[in-house]
């Protein structure tokens, strides 16, 4: 779409949510508001980019006459290449789940228990992350380790202007280097945890027909194999067409866990149909490894040198200590970048 086409798409949305009769339909109205949020700053920089125009043209006109306008037209040239570097950069394809919140599965791989604690510190990273910059975060299901890490923990994190604008380039493999709490020699060990990461889909999004799903119960299991509780709350759901299993016995009903599976659920689902759907997707999600080898890395956090590395865009730090804190700023900014670069790049 050009930007004369998208000029007349924010024209037509503005009268639209000016009309009362949009707002009786809940879900329109928040689509039109979403995609209006979208459009404003494109049509906004590109008035001002024209409004400079404009007033470059009249300072040149009057410059014959006076001419202190020719200094004034010279200053106002000056603001024209930013503007234009803003509107191009704003005029790139968005993701169509920026705005989307997430959920994320992260799963210990290699290394035993040692992977188990690692998969703990990552989920103890992104929720203090989320606390830093205003995100909410839900356990959806957990399946702990004897030492009180995790073999399987599932997350949904939402945000106003959504998670996965921000986190949807976590997916993949993560590797620690570091001395194990159970290696008595002092050496030290690599060890991996994979994690996953889908936007969630709303229920419009994705349409499950119930003959499709194979349900489960059976009786939660805490740590160390104690029993959570004496009914069959556990829920594992079977989507038969596509071999997709979810598992939830975080709650203590089973509505809630089949609701919060079904959650999981649908966010794989619309993940599959992507891929399927279109090859870019399917490129992209090729970083997010199915099976935890520890060679499929994203991403390595070497402890003996507080050293944090993303193979992806080749950064590295050496804060580690305040990255498992949540300070993930500067490498999810990186991989932002890189994307964008890409995307311009293609564009150009």
């Amino acid at each position: 779409m050009n930007l004369d086409e998208l000029i007349g798409e924010y024209t037509d949305l503005e009268s639209q949510l000016a009309d009362p009769a949009v707002h009786a339909d809940q879900a329109k109205a928040k689509a039109y508001g979403k995609r209006y949020a979208v459009l404003t700053p494109i049509v906004a920089t590109y008035r001002e980019l024209e409004g400079v125009r404009e007033d470059i043209k009249a300072a040149r006109e009057l410059a014959g006459e006076d001419p202190s306008f020719a200094a004034e037209a010279e200053e106002l040239e000056q603001r024209v290449p930013a503007l234009e570097e803003r509107l191009k950069h704003l005029l790139v394809p968005r993701d169509p789940n920026d705005d989307k919140d997430i959920i994320m599965e992260i799963k210990a791989g290699e290394g035993g228990q040692e992977s188990a604690l690692f998969a703990g510190d990552l989920l103890r990273m992104y929720t203090r992350y989320a606390e830093r910059v205003g995100f909410r975060t839900e356990i959806i299901d957990a399946q702990h380790s004897d030492l009180g890490g995790y073999k399987d923990v599932t997350v949904a994190i939402k945000a106003k202007n959504g998670a996965w604008g921000r986190l949807k380039f976590e997916g993949g493999v993560h590797r620690v280097q570091r001395v194990p709490a159970t290696e008595s020699q002092g050496r030290i060990h690599t060890s991996a945890a994979g994690v996953l990461v889908y936007p969630e889909a709303e229920e419009v999004d994705v349409q499950i027909d119930p003959n499709d799903l194979r349900i489960d119960v059976y009786r939660s299991g805490g740590p160390g194999g104690q029993s959570v509780n004496t009914t069959d709350s556990a829920v594992r759901i079977t989507h038969l067409p596509t071999g997709v299993v979810v598992s939830c016995q975080n709650e203590k009903s089973q509505l809630q866990n089949k609701e919060s599976a079904m959650r999981v659920l649908r966010a794989r689902l619309q993940a599959l149909a992507e891929e399927e759907a279109n090859a870019a997707a399917m490129a992209e999600r090729k970083s997010q490894v199915r099976t935890v080898d520890r060679s499929e890395r994203v991403r390595t956090y070497n402890f003996p040198e507080n050293r944090i590395s993303d193979h992806r865009v080749g950064f590295k730090a050496y804060n580690l200590d305040q990255v498992l804190d949540g300070d993930l700023d500067a490498v999810i900014q990186a991989l932002l970048d890189a994307e964008l670069a890409e995307k311009l790049a293609a564009h150009s």
